[in-house]
């Protein structure tokens, strides 16, 4: 396992091939709730077929796991209809969407759909709006900083890899802001980036 620590940990990092396993896919189990703890039970609960509403609606900003939990739940019922950023939908998605939810309010399958805003600010035609909030709707709040930078360790723990507080904490401060779980981050790391993210920390170590 390599330990990610001090400035000489990020020469060896150019020096040695890693093996690193991929990336974990999206799932119920490796997404870190946060305060998203009841979102999180109500879409599984969707997804296992045991919830009694049939539509749940997530908004929240980039990063705040909405996509995660979309993937996650497409992962674990092929079925169910998902309609990720429908604030971005065209009239004729609008049209899918808004027949879909109709046929889940009637017993005929459920939609879990997510997107930027809550629905009475989505910029949709005004009946899709209303349909969006009869279910559950749910805000998504990002993770706050402690949180993405222990899910941050611990995945890059799961690749092989140890961080210290002082480069995860770096590395969350600089990557795009759009975490949600830390993943990006990781996906950095992997990509062979994490000498010139501590280069760009420390300008006066020469590169080897």
């Amino acid at each position: 396992m390599l330990e990610f620590g001090g400035l000489s940990d990020s020469i060896l990092m150019r020096q040695l091939p890693l093996e690193i396993s991929p990336s974990a896919e999206a799932s119920f189990d490796n997404f870190v709730p946060g305060e998203n703890a009841e979102a999180l039970a109500r879409v599984r609960d969707l997804a296992a077929g045991t919830l009694r509403e049939s539509i749940v609606y997530l908004w929240g900003e980039a990063g705040s796991g909405r996509s995660h939990l979309l993937r996650a739940a497409a992962r674990a019922n092929a079925s169910l209809v998902i309609a990720d950023d429908v604030q971005s939908f065209d009239p004729e998605a609008q049209v899918q969407l808004f027949g879909a939810i109709n046929a889940a309010r009637d017993g005929q399958g459920a939609v879990l759909a997510a997107g930027s805003a809550p629905p009475p600010r989505l910029s949709l035609r005004e009946d899709l709006r209303s349909r969006l909030a009869w279910g559950l709707v749910y805000q998504l709040k990002p993770l706050a900083e402690a949180e993405k930078l222990r899910h941050l360790q611990a995945e890059a723990g799961r690749r092989g890899l140890v961080l210290s507080d002082e480069i995860a904490s770096y590395l969350l401060a600089r990557v795009p802001r759009a975490l949600g779980t830390g993943n990006s981050a990781c996906e950095i790391v992997e990509e062979g980036e994490m000498d010139v993210l501590v280069l760009r920390q420390f300008p006066g170590l020469a590169a080897s």
